[in-house]
Order: C-alpha cells, then structure tokens, then sequence
C-alpha cells in the first residue's frame, strides 16, 4: 500500500519567474518549488537566477525538455 505524501497530494502551481529580462510562468507542484527555493538559498541565489541558470544548461541540451520539465529532472539528479 502507497500512503499520501504529508499535506496530501497537490497539483501544480502557476509562478511567474524573470529570465534574461523576461517573464514567464512555469507551473510547478509544490513540492518541486519548495525544493527549487531550497536550492536557491544553498546556493544563496536568488530564484530568479537559479531557474536562469536551469534554463540555460537546458537550452545547450540535446532535444531540449520544456522549463518545467527541466527544473524536476533537475532537481531530482542533486
């Protein structure tokens, strides 16, 4: 038997980030934004620049993935 995750299972939540100067919204489950958050404060970064900088080793992939996308596998291989 599987149990619900503590807080319930949650659907993805809609946040707008600035990336080179340009906003977008990337829709993101809570639990991936508390890890992203995390993330940023390890690195004492701000969000902002740590999506930056996910977007850009993204966008040098082969076959790039969609920001969202990107941001949950990264955050899973740390």
């Amino acid at each position: 038997m599987v149990d619900a995750p503590p807080g319930g299972f949650a659907g993805p939540v809609k946040r707008s980030v600035t990336i080179a100067g340009h906003q977008t919204s990337i829709s993101l489950e809570p639990v991936f934004w508390d890890a992203l958050e995390a993330a940023a404060a390890e690195r004492s970064l701000p969000l902002n620049a740590l999506v930056a900088a996910i977007d850009h080793a993204r966008i040098g992939a082969d076959g790039p993935p969609n920001l969202a996308s990107a941001i949950r596998s990264w955050l899973m291989s740390r």
